[in-house]
């Protein structure tokens, strides 16, 4: 376990250098939208702190696809569970997200079928390497 504990904090770190260029990006893209005009430094604070925990928190979820005694579907789950609720809590804490049913609702949606539609595409890209390396496997066995 000592093992998956230090190769979470290994990814996490080299994910968390993202954290603030991704605030960036966003607080660009609110200015261009006109939502925000200016921010204090607390404001920014709290968005370099936050957004770089999440991306330390997504970049060591990874590990979890390495337990071996876990079944896949357990790993997704716990995966995009975890993922859920850190994004959840940020664009909460951020106020990028209006407090409130309904909202968090929208985003839970928007949060499954883009985790969903993500997925599906790993499952098939995965299905056609796995088929491909089938194919080359069984035609060198034949004689």
């Amino acid at each position: 376990m000592k093992r998956y504990a230090m190769e979470f904090v290994r990814r996490g770190l080299a994910a968390c250098g993202l954290g603030p260029l991704v605030l960036a990006v966003i607080y660009l893209i609110l200015d261009h939208q006109g939502l925000v005009q200016t921010l204090d430094a607390a404001q920014v604070s709290v968005g370099i702190f936050s957004l770089t925990a999440l991306a330390f928190l997504a970049g060591g979820m990874n590990v979890i696809y390495q337990l071996e005694r876990l079944p896949l579907m357990a790993a997704v789950t716990i995966h995009g569970g975890v993922l859920y609720l850190g994004y959840l809590a940020v664009y909460l804490v951020n106020g990028w997200l209006e407090q409130g049913s309904r909202p968090i609702l929208v985003f839970t949606a928007i949060f499954v079928i883009g985790y969903l539609l993500i997925w599906a595409v790993i499952y098939a890209i995965l299905r056609r390497r796995t088929r491909r390396l089938n194919q080359l496997l069984k035609e060198r066995n034949l004689p």
